[in-house]
């Protein structure tokens, strides 16, 4: 997310032609494959698919290349222009524009209030990622926090190697953010451990390269997905939603939370395939520079099931405006520090009260080395024969095989995951992460809607269990790939 806000906005903004990032991503480079290269172009945005595949073929005809030797070190630690044979090297610090920016984007006095309560109090996990700066710049320097509220705050290439308690797994979720749901009270199940006595009122985590987020309360986990739909219902507290949020979209294994918001508020609302590329024309949608005659969707909120939030600030996900988006909303409720404090799993609770509860669960199969690509093709086929089909109670209302018509660009992104949906509004869906079956890892999505007058304080995992031994018996999964339990459930 600071690539991108240094790409759109500094020396006034779309001055290069893009950036390149180098990051420990899920896109593999490297001997160990940590090491991740990623071209963001001129808007700050991820490459879309017609500039990777243009890129990818340009590969194809490389005849050579040149190394030039004997250029000269740069002090990368000390801010400075450098001038090389016309060759002009800036160095600035990393936190400058991100700040900034973030700074337009919130109300940072307010929540400076919020924090200086004696009643409250939060820690922020930066995982041993690059986030540790911008935490100490953006909580410590600019809203008077304290150090102590900093966790991880140091970046470690390994993020902490596999002796630390997250085993280098930069993750923020129930499984691996081990140390920040300790300290908030909570097991790797969401439900409460422990005295509460001593547990921070907010919590939140960032991955590895910061553009991820996990939003805790006292001794509560909020789902990515609530957490998307509770910032859509809650936009008007924050600044820079204030002429009113004018479009939102989630990818399609995302829950249907943000969709009830959008309805009822009268916001279009779009389902996306996951990746957040899918998302920048729709930013983008309006723009001069970009689509202009189409309609403009901004101010803009999207997110994903994968602990991703944001708005058009950047064209990345960005995992400290979610956190900021957050303390916002509980700076605007708790304006009078005479009164008691609203808290996360107050917001939380009142959001279900009126929309209702989308129970939700992500089951992931990691390092799949046999029967991924068999069991997506065997769910293809069975499409047709399922829809309309009853199974232990539950009718199949429609099954397909996702497809995207981008209605900016009109291009369409097809298979891009199975999605069963129910009658009751339930759904399953199959989606396979990688380009192949080797290594790969087999996600699959649980949701089951309760409306608001239903029973709305149960587990989520437990809920969507009946689900899970739906979507097995319907994949056939376990005998596939010889897995009978899922690595990671999140």
């Amino acid at each position: 997310p600071a690539a991108s806000a240094v790409i759109r906005n500094r020396e006034g903004g779309f001055v290069p032609f893009g950036g390149f990032i180098l990051s420990a991503s899920h896109n593999p480079g490297g001997l160990d494959e940590d090491f991740g290269i990623k071209f963001n172009c001129e808007n700050g945005g991820p490459a879309p698919e017609k500039v990777t595949e243009a890129i990818f073929t340009g590969t194809k005809s490389i005849s050579e290349y040149k190394i030039c030797s004997g250029f000269p070190d740069i002090d990368i630690k000390t801010p400075g222009c450098y001038l090389v044979e016309g060759i002009r090297v800036d160095v600035f610090n990393c936190t400058d524009d991100h700040v900034q920016l973030l700074s337009k984007c919130f109300d940072f006095e307010a929540i400076k209030k919020l924090i200086a309560r004696k009643d409250f109090s939060f820690v922020y996990d930066s995982m041993n990622g690059v986030q540790g700066p911008y935490a100490k710049r953006v909580f410590v320097e600019e809203l008077g926090a304290e150090e102590s509220c900093l966790m991880n705050a140091v970046p470690k290439e390994d993020f902490g190697g596999k002796a630390s308690p997250s085993h280098g797994h930069a993750d923020p979720n129930l499984t691996y953010a081990v140390e920040l749901t300790a300290k908030m009270g909570i097991n790797k199940s969401g439900e409460r451990v422990g005295d509460p006595s001593t547990v921070p009122d907010f919590g939140a985590a960032a991955d590895g390269d910061a553009d991820r987020n996990m939003i805790l309360g006292k001794q509560w986990f909020v789902s990515p997905s609530d957490s998307l739909a509770i910032i859509a219902a809650n936009s008007k507290c924050i600044p820079f939603f204030k002429e009113g949020l004018k479009g939102c979209a989630r990818s399609m294994p995302t829950s249907g939370a943000l969709d009830l918001v959008a309805k009822k508020k009268k916001i279009p609302c779009f389902v996306t395939p996951t990746g957040w590329k899918f998302f920048g024309n729709l930013m983008d949608s309006g723009d001069e520079l970009y689509f202009p005659g189409k309609t403009s969707y901004v101010p803009f909120l999207c997110g994903e099931e994968s602990f991703g939030t944001s708005s058009n600030h950047v064209r990345e996900k960005d995992g400290m405006w979610a956190a900021l988006a957050w303390l916002q909303i509980l700076a605007s409720k708790n304006k009078d520090d005479k009164k008691p404090l609203v808290t996360v799993e107050d917001i939380t609770k009142a959001h279900w009260k009126e929309y209702g509860r989308n129970y939700y669960c992500r089951y992931d199969y990691e390092g799949v080395e046999k029967g991924a690509d068999e069991l997506m093709a065997g769910l293809k086929e069975k499409l047709k024969d399922l829809e309309g089909k009853e199974m232990k109670g539950m009718k199949i209302k429609t099954a397909e095989n996702f497809a995207y018509n981008d209605p900016v660009d009109e291009s369409v992104s097809a298979n891009q995951g199975i999605n069963i949906i129910f009658e009751d509004g339930s759904r399953i869906v199959f989606r396979l992460s990688g380009t192949g079956s080797s290594g790969a890892t087999i996600r699959l999505y649980l949701e089951k809607y309760e409306g608001p007058k239903g029973n709305i304080d149960d587990s989520a995992f437990e809920v969507v269990k009946p689900l899970a031994e739906l979507a097995l018996e319907i994949s056939d999964l376990p005998n596939l790939t010889g897995r009978s339990s899922p690595t990671v459930i999140t």
